[in-house]
């Protein structure tokens, strides 16, 4: 095992546009730091602005996204059956930020137009269940934690389509200068890049299920508190956002010796290349 000296968490956003109240991101270092939200260039979070200050970091950094860094590939042998497209999670990186022209780094027309066969937007498009695939990861989440989602449901505001494909630009913009778990093997030194779904670390917290949201002070100090943290510094404003992204960092923090959550039972060379895993599952 490497030991890491900072732990990060951004939590992502999708959304069409250049700038984003949705994203946050949050930082602690070793011990019982508390985590702390970075600011942000002119007040607001752009997804470009998140890729520079990735970029700039140089010391050894784990620090975890909240979208899927790929689509489900193993079961049906394509990412998007039909349609010419590579093989590999990297390549396909590389295809999305090709096709899309969105600003900052967003792929909406990924999703509404240059393959809008294959999400799901509403009834007009048919049968839901038609559309809905998910990863291996996903599938052993599914009997854990109960509900997972599925980059090809892109309806209502809490989907992770957008987000995931506008993702995965980024990824394919970062992927040269950072190591991106399970796809890259974790180097002695730098910055490691996962992805995480913060309900895990919402349970990890003691948060109940079904309650994962903290939206107050003294809830985010008593899910810290859970995960050896001392309290936070108070906040102007207490959104999903940033509580999820500061306890968020703090598990990260918390699980990053354990050897267990790097090698997954199920995660095979495979499944690394191509679909990726979720920091956790274990």
């Amino acid at each position: 095992m490497r030991s890491f000296t900072r732990f990060a968490c951004a939590d992502w956003s999708g959304a069409k546009g250049s700038r984003h109240p949705g994203i946050a991101l949050a930082v602690c270092g070793q011990g019982d730091d508390a985590p702390r939200l970075v600011t942000p260039p002119r007040g607001i979070w752009s997804r470009q602005a998140v890729a520079d200050w990735l970029l700039a970091q140089n010391d050894d950094l784990l620090i975890g996204f909240d979208f899927s860094f790929a689509p489900p590939i193993v079961e049906r042998g394509s990412y998007l059956p039909g349609d010419d497209l590579p093989l590999s999670a990297k390549g396909f990186w590389a295809y999305v930020d090709a096709v899309c022209d969105d600003p900052d780094l967003g792929a909406a027309s990924f999703l509404e137009y240059h393959h809008r066969r294959h999400f799901y937007f509403g009834a007009a498009d048919g049968t839901k269940s038609d559309f809905l695939f998910w990863r291996q990861c996903e599938i052993l989440n599914k009997t854990s934690s109960g509900k997972t989602s599925t980059v090809y449901d892109a309806i209502g505001a809490s989907q992770v389509a957008k987000a995931s494909f506008a993702g995965m630009r980024f990824l394919n913009h970062v992927g040269d200068h950072v190591a991106i778990w399970p796809f890259d093997s974790v180097p002695e030194r730098g910055t490691v890049v996962v992805e995480i779904y913060t309900t895990i670390a919402a349970r990890a917290a003691g948060v109940a299920k079904g309650r994962s949201k903290i939206r107050d002070s003294s809830g985010l100090d008593a899910a810290l508190l859970a995960l050896g943290s001392r309290p936070h510094q108070p906040l102007d404003r207490y959104t999903d956002h940033a509580t999820d992204a500061m306890v968020t960092a703090a598990w990260l923090r918390s699980v990053a010796d354990n050897p267990q959550i790097w090698a997954p039972k199920s995660l095979n060379s495979e499944i690394a290349a191509t679909e990726g895993w979720t920091f956790g599952v274990i």
